[in-house]
């Protein structure tokens, strides 16, 4: 395998999670009796650019299908966090009914809302269907599309060009990442701005944070990885701020090479430094962290066996990509988690890629009234435990696996 960045060959495996479907592929009824497509899970590192990849099996359409499962605005939490950025960036930046915002990735109109409410002129960018069609309910101009240079020049050609681009948590997920982000040098404004946010590598490696790792999820990022593919496709990066999202992530802040009139941040040079003080561009740093993810899964297991021997019913909440990541790995199926409960109508009444486990409704978990639940998207289990409160009343408990298992 050639790295997608720098073409340098890639020898070290990261992680190595055996095999498993796409783990946003939800299962109907009618499909139980058909075979599912399982692709290897495993995560190289270039040690050149010191870019953290998963190996190519299959293309994004496979994983970005019109019937895409994942909304944004089902998570309280992630909508607090979507508004608060476009106060802050409407100010910081000045932006106003003359500006023009561009989100890409930008799922069901979850933040591109917010800067409609300002009388903010904006367009997303979205490939899947169902959460194009989504964003365009809320009144949010939509193109369903993947981004590249290609679409970047056609927007152009319109006169379409961005004073600030979003880009949250698609980094990671797109395959030519060289394309991807000389597509944003194209379409900014030459004082532009455009930001990213992503998993910070160092968190999913000193947390053990494996589940964030699957098959949409092509790249997995440092800043001192991120600085060098910028730099290669004409973007500089001005600012960095460390947020507590998906368990800790970047903010990046970028504009177009040798026009953009943003001094370079401390922060940029203060991250750098600690990465590299960490040992994120030498490769004794990747070393190890399989051992972590097996001790984790091992935890996981034997909390999982010793309840069923106790005839104690467990379930899951969250029917979600790093669940289904978990799971397959650790081969849970319903004997261990009897079913997975979701806020999202969209998988209720389907069963999870791989496990078959079933997904319900919140109701369900009233009907059971399990002694355990198994919050699957730990990085949201203050808003989860908070919301099902209620399972107390029976004695009921939650436990995440990571970073640690924890049973409260």
């Amino acid at each position: 395998m050639k790295c997608r960045h720098c073409n340098n060959s890639l020898e070290h495996v990261f992680a190595d999670l055996g095999t498993s479907p796409p783990s946003n592929s939800y299962l109907r009824e009618d499909q139980l009796n058909k075979p599912e497509l399982f692709y290897p899970l495993r995560v190289k590192v270039c040690e050149s650019c010191w870019l953290v990849q998963a190996e190519d099996f299959t293309n994004r359409e496979e994983f970005f299908s019109n019937d895409y499962a994942y909304f944004s605005s089902f998570s309280t939490t992630w909508l607090l966090h979507a508004k608060e950025y476009v106060e802050k960036m409407a100010a910081r930046f000045e932006l106003g009914k003359d500006s023009f915002v561009v989100e890409v990735a930008s799922n069901d109109g979850y933040l591109l809302q917010y800067v409609k409410n300002l009388s903010i002129p904006c367009l997303g960018i979205e490939p899947t269907k169902s959460t194009a069609d989504a964003a365009t309910i809320k009144g949010v101009p939509t193109l369903q599309d993947f981004f590249g240079v290609k679409l970047a020049e056609s927007l152009v050609r319109e006169n379409k060009k961005a004073d600030l681009t979003a880009a949250n948590n698609v980094l990671a997920h797109v395959p030519d990442i060289n394309d991807f982000i000389s597509g944003f040098s194209i379409l900014l404004k030459d004082n532009g701005v455009s930001t990213f946010e992503f998993p910070h590598l160092l968190q999913l490696a000193e947390h053990t944070q494996f589940d964030t790792i699957y098959h949409e999820h092509y790249s997995y990022l440092s800043l001192i990885a991120v600085q060098k593919i910028f730099l290669a496709n004409g973007l500089e990066v001005f600012d960095v701020e460390e947020i507590p999202t998906h368990g800790g992530s970047l903010r990046v802040f970028a504009q177009k090479k040798n026009v953009g009139k943003h001094s370079i941040s401390d922060r940029v040079r203060k991250l750098l430094e600690e990465e590299k003080r960490l040992g994120i561009d030498t490769i004794s740093f990747y070393n190890g962290f399989q051992n972590k993810i097996n001790d984790a899964k091992n935890r996981m297991l034997e909390f999982l066996i010793q309840a069923n021997r106790n005839n104690s019913k467990v379930i899951g909440y969250g029917a979600a990509a790093k669940g289904n990541t978990f799971i397959n790995y650790a081969g849970i199926r319903t004997d261990l988690v009897s079913f997975v409960v979701d806020k999202n109508p969209h998988k209720q009444n389907k069963f999870l890629p791989g496990s078959r486990i079933p997904i319900y409704s919140e109701q369900m978990i009233k009907e059971k009234k399990p002694e355990f639940v198994v919050i699957f998207p730990w990085n949201l289990k203050t808003e989860i435990s908070s919301q099902l409160s209620y399972i107390r009343e029976w004695g009921g408990k939650f436990v995440v696996a990571i970073p640690e298992l924890e049973v409260f």
